[in-house]
């Protein structure tokens, strides 16, 4: 073959490559996965639950810290909402307190399900539905509520950390943040970078208390408060139907 005839020969066989790689074929992938989650919890109900029928009742979900994590329930009842809710403190709302075996960002999945299910199995008002958690569950609660904003009423992050990606998603929701100013363990910084970039996004509805004398236990003077209980359950949450066009 002459090299003349040969370039052409090259020179076809390469448009009709190039055609063919820029005229890919139209395919579909579909399928169905499905995921098992599993969470044991303590649950409380409030006082009145029983004889109110028709009553519907705002429910509160609770994260522990660190000290939480494992397979034994016991270690979930030793502090925050449950320890307080068995020496006798009487919360008006169903309270949840599930436990984590690992870090909460990697259980939101779990806390979601968890959630529709206490929906269906218990009266709870939809628009009523906080979440509160402390030290590695103030972390999750920045998690969850980033991952899953129209869901809540209202949070109490508590000497937590997150992420800033996805903080615009907030603006909306009423968050309430506490931390101690000498916290050796999760910085005060962790929450103020957090408020700060929420409020850089036009979050109105965050605000946040550092006490200037506490170290990592911010949440004994947080849960003892009355005011943080009152502000709490005054706050609903805001049908999407009734948000400002582009929230």
């Amino acid at each position: 073959m002459k090299r003349g005839s040969l370039l052409a020969l090259v020179v076809c066989l390469t448009a009709r490559l190039a055609s063919a790689a820029t005229a890919g074929e139209t395919r579909r992938f579909e399928s169905t996965v499905a995921t098992s989650v599993a969470l044991d919890y303590l649950l409380y109900l409030p006082e009145g639950y029983a004889s109110g029928a028709d009553q519907r009742w705002p429910l509160l979900l609770f994260l522990h810290g660190s000290g939480g994590y494992g397979e034994s329930l016991d270690a979930v009842r030793k502090g925050g909402l449950p320890k307080l809710l068995e020496s006798g403190r009487a919360i008006p709302a169903i309270v949840v307190a599930p436990q984590a075996r690992s870090w909460w960002d990697e259980n939101i999945q779990a806390l979601v399900a968890l959630l529709d299910d206490l929906g269906r199995a218990y009266r709870v008002d939809p628009d009523r539905v906080y979440v509160t958690g402390l030290s590695a569950g103030g972390s999750g609660t920045w998690a969850l509520i980033t991952q899953q904003p129209d869901r809540f009423a209202a949070a109490i992050p508590i000497c937590g950390a997150g992420s800033r990606a996805g903080i615009k998603r907030l603006v909306d929701l009423p968050i309430w943040v506490f931390h101690g100013a000498k916290d050796p363990v999760q910085p005060v910084e962790e929450s103020t970078r957090l408020v700060e970039a929420l409020r850089a996004q036009g979050g109105t509805r965050v605000k946040i208390t550092v006490y200037p004398d506490a170290e990592h236990d911010a949440w004994t003077r947080t849960y003892d408060d009355p005011a943080v209980w009152e502000w709490l359950f005054a706050q609903r949450r805001v049908p999407q139907d009734a948000k400002p066009e582009g929230k």
